[in-house]
């Protein structure tokens, strides 16, 4: 509960651009097509806030970008508070560009897993609600048999049953410019510090571990 009282206190002044000089009811843009190569993929997920699942990825080695956004909606060009608001059907994920070459996307599932809990519906800890749903949203139909293969095989890790969506990316949104680099830019914050800092720090121990 205070998690969650915390996070809405962040996201009022967001709102009344106390934080960040970009008005938070500002429509989100349609994703303009990232910068990519033929050593470049992406990839695009959903779990909880996508503060938490940025701050983590881009720890990653072979991750050039995580950008933050929402899919799996409705209603074109969604508004943060619209998407808060439960009834566009978007949730909250972040969209990877990474070489695979450096880390396959059997890899980012498997941190996927890791960093949020796939058994609880519409919640992550004291966030609740469709926008935190655990999904994973595939490009193509190698990242669809890629994601069952992987669902399946975190199950056997997982006591309670995982609940994730896998369903094809129709549209992603990119979210308003305050909600990008947001750990970065606000490490300090109470949000940061008690939600994400623990997750970025059990990814940095991870990275630290000898491969065997």
């Amino acid at each position: 509960m205070l998690q969650s009282k915390m996070k809405r206190a962040v996201y009022l002044l967001l709102a009344l651009g106390a934080l960040m000089p970009l008005s938070a009811g500002r429509a989100a843009e349609p994703a303009k097509p990232m910068t990519t190569t033929n050593k470049t993929e992406l990839a695009t997920v959903g779990g909880g806030c996508f503060w938490c699942l940025e701050a983590t990825f881009e720890l990653l080695p072979g991750v050039k970008s995580v950008v933050n956004g929402y899919a799996g909606g409705q209603k074109e060009n969604p508004t943060y508070e619209e998407v808060c608001s439960k009834t566009t059907g978007h949730a909250e994920v972040v969209q990877i560009e990474y070489d695979p070459q450096v880390v396959s996307y059997e890899k980012l599932l498997e941190m996927f897993w890791e960093i949020h809990d796939p058994t609880t519906l519409n919640r992550q800890g004291n966030d609740s609600g469709p926008q935190y749903r655990s999904v994973i949203f595939y490009h193509n139909e190698t990242q669809k048999q890629a994601a069952e293969k992987s669902k399946a095989a975190a199950q056997k890790q997982w006591g309670g049953r995982i609940v994730t969506e896998i369903v094809p990316l129709k549209k992603f949104y990119i979210a308003e410019k305050y909600h990008q680099d947001y750990f970065r830019n606000n490490p300090n914050q109470a949000y940061c510090q008690m939600v994400i800092r623990p997750k970025v720090n059990k990814v940095e121990k991870k990275l630290k571990e000898p491969k065997h």
